[in-house]
């Protein structure tokens, strides 16, 4: 069978009337629902089937716009209709998330309608009603580098046009995963919008270097100034870091498998997976046989963005409640410190651009290694294993059990012990992100619901 490859839409659907009546409606229905997505209180039902219908009415009439997905949206409007018929139960949108597969048409600028009772990660933490207009991101390059050393057939980059309330958050992802479904599926795509992602590196290093006084490379300047090709970076980044995660030495549970363990395991996973997309882009910068020279020139850009975004938004983003993230960036931060590549002198900060390639990659060897042995260790061993790497460098609580060391923890016990022994904030902030954390925090605050436009 001949396939041919679709072509973008090229309209403004977020300007449709039909799209700001099925926004509106979608709005008002979320008010109705309580945590898993269903609407208990009788005598919200009225009003709940006058919502829903709104709500397909304006699915239907935009259909046409999308006629890649006119299986998907059928099957939403059907999948409103049954849950309507339920007296609003907990919904059930399998059918609809089923026939909804992005990845296999990445066109750039292909636009997509998507409306699912789901929760957003970072942002609603209940299974509402959410309206989202998406536009895929697919330049030529990218399309190149999947084609070849970096598939990654699940990877779906994408860029906002218009959101519900659950987007207007720090939410930068769009997953099947949280969809509301009566049975779990397998997964087949997961979209990371790249313009949100993007919007907020700019606003926040721009921010950090005035406050530190970090004199910018005029390339990284240019990443600052252009959104465009802030977003090209991110796709980059994101293609080789999702793809990272189920590969390399690993344990033998991989990290994407969810289980309670301590936190900072999920720390240096992420930051591995942050670390390869760094190395693979020193390697690409480097490749002048093979590599065009788009993506030879974005992937020096991806070296600043995985440096900056690390260690002047993850370190000091989000609570400091088993904050893997946060960990990922002081630990980057610190590495780097250490091994006298970044400065902090005259309340001035500077990074040694020739020498901190190398230095960053050499952090990413040593969790490559520790994963590597780790498959020849117990499960407790690569714990314990884990936290000397992280401890090394990042230095833990004082009241730290975990840094007595292996006399001090309950080892012969189930492993769910040793996790409950690690303190919430078990590597606090050092006196230089407690510092920046307090001048940062308005700007941090800010880029909850962010877009392109506002960057």
């Amino acid at each position: 069978m001949t396939v041919t490859p679709l072509t973008p839409v090229g309209t403004k659907p977020q300007e449709q009337p039909a799209w700001l009546s099925l926004k509106a409606a979608a709005q008002d229905l979320r008010l109705l629902q309580v945590k898993d997505g269903s609407i208990p209180d009788p005598e919200h039902h009225a009003p709940a089937a006058e919502l829903t219908t709104a709500i397909t009415a304006a699915i239907t009439e935009l259909a046409p716009l999308f006629p890649h997905d006119a299986e998907y949206l059928d099957r939403t409007v059907t999948a409103f209709e049954a849950w309507r018929s339920s007296g609003f139960a907990v919904p059930d949108f399998l059918e609809p998330l089923l026939a909804f597969q992005p990845q296999q048409d990445r066109t750039d600028g292909l636009q997509h309608l998507v409306v699912f009772p789901m929760y957003t990660q970072n942002g609603s933490t209940s299974r509402l009603v959410e309206a989202v207009l998406i536009e895929v991101l697919w330049p030529e390059f990218i399309a190149e580098l999947e084609a070849g050393a970096y598939s990654n057939g699940l990877f779906v980059p994408i860029r906002f046009l218009d959101f519900t309330e659950g987007y207007n958050t720090n939410s930068a992802v769009l997953f099947p995963e949280t969809v509301a479904v009566s049975e779990t599926p397998t997964f087949t795509w997961g979209a990371i919008f790249a313009d949100r992602e993007a919007a907020r590196f700019r606003r926040v290093v721009r921010a950090a270097a005035d406050i530190t006084r970090l004199d910018l490379p005029q390339d990284a300047l240019e990443l600052l100034d252009d959104q465009k090709l802030a977003e090209e970076t991110f796709v980059m980044w994101d293609l080789i870091h999702d793809r990272t995660h189920m590969r390399g030495d690993l344990p033998f549970d991989p990290f994407m498998i969810k289980q309670r363990m301590p936190f900072f395991l999920y720390s240096l996973e992420e930051l591995r997976c942050d670390l390869t997309a760094f190395r693979e882009s020193v390697r690409i910068e480097k490749d002048e046989e093979e590599a065009s020279p788009e993506a030879r020139k974005h992937a020096k850009l991806v070296q600043y963005a995985v440096i900056f975004d690390r260690i002047f938004r993850f370190s000091i983003t989000g609570s400091r409640v088993r904050n893997y993230d946060g960990l990922g960036g002081q630990l980057l931060f610190a590495w780097m410190h250490q091994h006298r590549v970044l400065h902090w002198t005259d309340t001035k900060l500077t990074i040694d651009w020739d020498e901190a390639a190398d230095v960053v990659v050499a952090l990413g060897e040593q969790i490559e290694q520790l994963y590597w042995r780790s498959i020849d260790r117990p499960k407790i061993a690569h714990w314990l294993a884990a936290y000397d790497l992280v401890s090394a460098t990042v230095t833990p609580h004082p009241a730290s059990v975990w840094a007595k060391g292996p006399d001090a923890l309950e080892l012969l016990g189930p492993p769910r012990g040793l996790t409950d022994a690690v303190l919430d904030d078990e590597f606090p902030l050092s006196m230089f992100f407690e510092a920046l954390d307090r001048k940062m925090k308005p700007v941090i605050e800010s880029t909850a619901g962010i877009t392109a436009d506002a960057a």
